[in-house]
């Protein structure tokens, strides 16, 4: 890939394509590039012929599928429904992962007498509800999407659970609300905001709690977007994330691929922005907070899940 990389580079897209094809990587990498040129007649075409060299690649059949049908129905964006992804998160490595992150959540509410916790973008509860321990006291859930949230709250009111349901993005949270929590959380919600917005976001972290955990994968950081390191570290990570999925389309079709391509979708703005955990820990640093641990969770497929604890 490292030839085609720099002749990309140097040239640009029509010099790269009139490169010979030798091998099956070669020609999902040109499949990226003409994915990320809006190519999308182009990119199906090497999908064909990198799904010819390897038939049994769940990557190289799955990705002709997917432009297959963006062929003929545009994109689409990765919630589109929520079906995919909550199969998606209910499956495969995510019952172990999410098993991990709800006993280490648990340990730290444990450490109280009485907890007053803010979850930060708690989704339907994934994480935190198999965690909650009676010792809290005020718990405060925020969730910019509805039916995430109303989802959650018919589950707390079935439990007798007594909370305060804020639905808006953190960014429009933090401009009103004054409250100081004993606990503040986030898992892996803060990776959706856009690196400039989340200084203003931390720096009101560290003003208005005594302590943060936040759980996130510990992504390596790659040179640009079509980096050859970049483009290998996703496909081998994501061969072994669609095998876990092999007979669920819905998972494969409406919510892995969506999101496997839009790494590489220069067209679209980004659903999330991943990084190495050490970056977490130095953006924490900067907000104020001055003790941070970090401690690995679970090797999920994608990237290691690590847990952050600030104060």
């Amino acid at each position: 890939m490292n030839h085609l990389w720099s002749i990309y580079q140097e040239q640009g897209y029509e010099a790269v394509k009139s490169q010979p094809v030798q091998t099956a990587v070669e020609a999902f990498y040109l499949a990226i590039l003409a994915f990320g040129e809006q190519d999308i007649e182009g990119a199906l075409t090497y999908a064909r012929q990198v799904s010819a060299y390897k038939p049994d690649h769940p990557v190289f059949t799955q990705a002709a599928m997917y432009l297959e049908r963006m062929l003929h129905t545009g994109k689409q964006p990765v919630y589109a429904t929520g079906e995919g992804f909550s199969a998606f998160i209910r499956g495969g490595g995510n019952i172990p992962l999410y098993e991990h992150v709800s006993a280490a959540l648990q340990t730290v509410y444990q450490e109280y007498d009485n907890l007053h916790l803010l979850d930060i973008g708690v989704g339907e509860g994934r994480a935190m509800l198999p965690a909650l321990t009676p010792n809290i006291t005020q718990l405060d859930l925020l969730e910019p999407s509805a039916l995430m949230l109303e989802s959650l709250c018919r589950q707390l009111d079935r439990q007798n659970i007594r909370y305060q349901a804020i639905c808006c993005p953190v960014q429009e949270f933090i401009k009103t609300d004054s409250e100081t929590r004993d606990l503040i959380q986030a898992t892996f919600s803060l990776q959706s905001l856009p690196p400039q917005e989340r200084p203003a976001v931390f720096r009101w972290l560290r003003k208005h709690s005594s302590r943060l955990i936040i759980v996130e994968f510990n992504v390596p950081e790659f040179t640009g977007m079509y980096a050859p390191e970049w483009v290998e570290y996703v496909l081998s990570h994501y061969e072994t994330g669609l095998a876990e999925y092999s007979d669920n389309e819905a998972v494969l079709q409406g919510f892995l691929l969506p999101v496997m391509f839009g790494y590489f979708d220069r067209s679209r703005a980004r659903t999330n922005y991943e990084q190495p955990i050490q970056t977490w820990v130095e953006e924490c640093r900067a907000a104020g907070f001055t003790t941070i641990t970090t401690r690995p969770l679970y090797d999920y497929w994608w990237a290691p899940a690590y847990l952050l604890d600030a104060a």
